[in-house]
């Protein structure tokens, strides 16, 4: 299976301060929300969308001093993909590629804001727990 990343686009960014006044003695917690939602085209077996979102939204149990909703959409090339398996080590690869630079949109974004740059955290791994097994491969184990 050959995977070649066409290009990246920014579907939807946005960011609300929320005015809510925090106690300096409480830890904030942000707890981003992620999401993804994958594609293909009609008449293009070949061509796949990857768009992966993260939410950040304030409630009244959780405040939050902002509400953030990102999504970002990866374009994606795939020659020689056949069976449930290789369409999985697909999406794990693209989620994989595309979470960089959903962490750069929202530091920008924050950044942005005139506020605190936001930095999600580095994940190496499988963001999503139902990748989390035997069959998430790395991109070394394409060809």
């Amino acid at each position: 299976m050959k995977i070649d990343f066409k290009g990246i686009t920014g579907e939807e960014l946005s960011f609300k301060l929320n005015r809510i006044k925090l106690n300096p003695e409480d830890k904030l917690d942000i707890k981003p929300q992620f999401s993804r939602q994958v594609r293909k085209v009609n008449g293009n077996e070949k061509l796949n969308f990857v768009a992966l979102s993260v939410k950040i939204e304030s409630t009244e149990a959780e405040p939050k001093p902002f509400n953030i909703f990102a999504t970002l959409v990866g374009v994606f090339e795939v020659d020689g993909m056949s069976g449930a398996a290789d369409e999985r080590r697909f999406v794990i690869e693209a989620t994989k590629l595309v979470y960089p630079y959903l962490r750069s949109a929202v530091t920008n974004l924050t950044a942005s804001a005139f506020i605190a740059p936001l930095n999600l955290p580095v994940i190496s791994g499988p963001i999503f727990p139902e990748d989390r097994d035997q069959f998430a491969f790395t991109a070394g184990d394409l060809n």
